[in-house]
């Protein structure tokens, strides 16, 4: 497994999602301009799955 942090937040960026603020414990709050809707994501994503996921919430279809 690998750490894919790094590459989904470049990824959100690209998309022009901005940060907002840290959550609870090691998240981080993000908004999303693609679904006008604020999203959480983890600070150590380990699985691709999970990487997609947090993606996907931003409304992003890009893969990981």
């Amino acid at each position: 497994m690998g750490d894919y942090t790094l590459r989904v937040k470049e990824i959100l960026k690209a998309h022009g999602c901005t940060f907002l603020r840290y959550g609870k414990g090691d998240h981080e709050r993000w908004y999303s301009p693609i679904t006008n809707a604020n999203f959480s994501i983890d600070g150590k994503i380990e699985s691709c799955i999970s990487a997609n996921k947090q993606l996907k919430d931003a409304g992003i279809r890009q893969k990981v």
